[in-house]
């Protein structure tokens, strides 16, 4: 790999209809989670999948691939101790170890500047196989 490429991937770009989904979740809770990936020919974030507002969280770590990585939003819903309906969102940058160190560095590099696109992320959370990314430890973070 040459030095121009790598320094390129680390450039990556995040189409409109990213922020928008993103912005969609966000306001109009119309998704439950949003998944992106890297779009390496076209060199930007792009929306992959998205799951309506009745999915469960089983149902977004199904849809994250077993050996590849991918970036992740996450609307939580609970009720605080106090009894009130809370929501925060979840960032979660998905890099199983057995993916490829290519995708891992590209994903690696990219991560902080699609974060920063990503305004109203209450929690981040960078996980390298499911127990790292669980439901508890979503509970956990949230309260």
């Amino acid at each position: 790999m040459s030095f121009r490429m790598s320094n390129a991937s680390s450039g990556m770009g995040v189409s409109d209809h990213s922020k928008g989904t993103f912005m969609e979740l966000k306001r109009k809770k119309v998704h439950r989670y949003v998944i992106f990936k890297i779009d390496e020919k076209k060199k930007e974030v792009v929306v992959e999948k998205t799951g309506s507002p009745g999915e469960s969280y089983d149902d977004f770590t199904a849809s994250l691939p077993e050996n590849d990585c991918r970036y992740a939003v996450y609307d939580f819903d609970f009720v605080t101790e106090e009894n009130c309906q809370k929501s925060k969102i979840f960032f979660i940058a998905w890099s199983p170890s057995i993916s490829r160190v290519r995708a891992k560095m590209l994903y690696a590099t990219s991560k902080e500047r699609f974060q920063h696109e990503l305004d109203g992320v209450h929690y981040v959370i960078q996980a390298t196989d499911p127990t790292e990314m669980d439901l508890d430890v979503i509970r956990e973070r949230a309260n």
